[in-house]
């Protein structure tokens, strides 16, 4: 996927351990249980930081 002229997407690992960020994972989808295809996006959810910026070029 390639992002249009103009937008930038920035994604960054948060400062978490990555113990942390397993074990809550993990205890995430026990507790909800919920399947792997819904705990897995939203553990990356959790642990990137992902910004996305729109810039406009003046002519």
């Amino acid at each position: 996927m390639v992002p249009r002229t103009g937008v930038t997407v920035d994604i960054h690992p948060r400062d978490l351990p990555i113990a942390l960020i397993g074990t809550a994972g993990g205890t995430l989808a026990i507790w909800a249980n919920a399947p792997a295809q819904i705990a897995i996006p939203t553990a990356l959810l959790i642990v990137l930081d992902i910004r996305i910026r729109r810039s406009r070029r003046r002519i």
